[in-house]
């Protein structure tokens, strides 16, 4: 083999294991931000809920005082 082609196998070879090595530590990354992005929105509806109810329990509770006051 000519020492051309040689030169052009192994760039061919660094270069397809580069772009695939940076495809896959890409997805890795990317999986690991959505994780983290839904343990936050996880986070965040609890919040939301629990004021739902906090809002209830006060509806509910200024209902009572006016009911009791009229």
């Amino acid at each position: 083999m000519s020492d051309n082609l040689i030169v052009a196998l192994v760039g061919l070879i660094g270069t397809g294991l580069g772009t695939f090595g940076g495809i896959f530590t890409s997805t890795k990354l990317i999986a690991y931000r959505i994780d983290l992005l839904e343990k936050k929105v996880e986070k965040h509806n609890q919040v939301m809920e629990r004021t739902f109810i906090l809002e209830e329990k006060v509806n509910h509770l200024q209902k009572t005082l006016s009911v009791r006051k009229g």
